[in-house]
């Protein structure tokens, strides 16, 4: 799912999406209900109309950025009182609140409450996280709109006791679809990993399983193959606009000198109006000279590379050839036609990209 974190996916139009083939995009709850106002979007029919979006919609429910983004906030057993990054007023969020505003969204799809514990974090924290997690489920179920499809989500932190209670107790309220949250917030990708190995064999395996704020391409992959079916990350249009841009040979900075002088496309192996139509060449130049131009037409190939990469990976697991299509994409990916940032192999944020919490949206 692209992420519209504030109802567009940065630097790509609604048509565009279309065009690419995308089926469902995610927005979410904090910022839409900072800006513009769920009743505002309401009265406009909806997020579908106001944004010119006939396809499915998903919204997070703000639970990551109240507890992630540096507001000043109180948390207590009812909810969470936070202060808002727009104009400093306080505001509450309950289970209840959520799913009203949701509801005023219209999204096809929507996520519980939720407490996102930090990483990292002593196992009694996470553990009181997760219950009150399960507690808000509850509510928030209790308390959705019966038109919209609801997913629980599962937390615990890097504990494997946790992860396995909080995925059984989630799947235990017959939900429309399951996530696992509280990853990619800094814990690493072996850590993420075990999240998932932890928490999907007590999962449904009829119901679609969400991991959220995930990934790399290679972390897709390795995710699919443990069973995971959705995924969200800002990562195609955050790096693009960055210069970061997706190949089937790795990931290269186009902002490189080696770009100077290359007239081949980005990825001579991609069908993109993009590469179709623009050299390597005239989009480092398009960065240099700070145009915008760059912007969309990388986030566009960006974009265009994931969904393509879905697109194969369906493919493989239809033709039951999932584990040789992962060798075949990553001994291919990881040659890496040209370098890819040196930060990057160092564990370091590569070009554009934040260690901080806000890392999973686009704000």
């Amino acid at each position: 799912m692209p992420v519209g974190t504030q109802g567009t996916v940065k630097a790509i139009s609604q048509e565009e999406l279309v065009d690419m083939g995308f089926e469902i995009i995610l927005g979410n709850t904090y910022h839409l209900y900072l800006r513009p106002g769920h009743e505002l979007i309401k009265s406009a029919g909806h997020l579908h109309k106001f944004i010119n979006w006939n396809r499915n919609i998903l919204t997070d429910s703000g639970g990551f950025q109240v507890f992630s983004l540096e507001h000043i906030r109180k948390i207590g057993e009812d909810g969470v009182v936070f202060r808002s990054y727009v104009d400093g007023s306080y505001h509450e969020f309950t289970p209840e609140r959520v799913m009203e505003i949701q509801s005023a969204l219209g999204s096809d799809i929507v996520m519980a409450f939720d407490e996102c514990a930090p990483y990292p974090c002593t196992e009694d924290y996470a553990r009181e996280a997760m219950i009150r997690t399960h507690e808000w489920a509850k509510r928030s179920l209790d308390s959705h709109d019966p038109n919209q499809a609801f997913f629980g989500i599962v937390q615990g932190s890097v504990y494997p006791e946790l992860r396995q209670e909080s995925a059984k107790f989630i799947a235990s309220l017959g939900t429309d679809g399951i996530a696992i949250g509280g990853v990619s917030v800094g814990e690493g990708k072996e850590l993420m990993m075990n999240a998932v190995d932890w928490a999907v064999p007590h999962l449904p395996e009829h119901k679609p399983r969400y991991l959220m704020g995930v990934g790399t391409p290679e972390d897709i992959i390795d995710a699919v193959v443990r069973g995971i079916d959705m995924f969200d990350c800002v990562l195609p249009t955050r790096l693009g606009r960055n210069g970061s841009i997706y190949t089937s040979q790795g990931r290269i900075n186009i902002k490189n000198n080696k770009f100077i002088d290359d007239f081949s496309p980005v990825d001579p192996e991609c069908d993109c109006w993009c590469c179709r139509n623009y050299s390597a060449a005239y989009l480092r130049h398009l960065y240099k000279c700070d145009e915008i131009l760059a912007s969309r037409l990388a986030t566009y190939h960006n974009l265009y590379f994931y969904r393509t990469l879905m697109i194969d990976i369906r493919q493989a697991i239809e033709n039951n050839r999932l584990t040789e299509y992962r060798k075949e994409f990553l001994a291919k990916y990881r040659r890496q036609r040209a370098s890819v940032h040196d930060e990057e192999s160092r564990g370091e944020p590569a070009a554009g990209v934040s260690r901080s919490r806000r890392f999973e949206y686009d704000v």
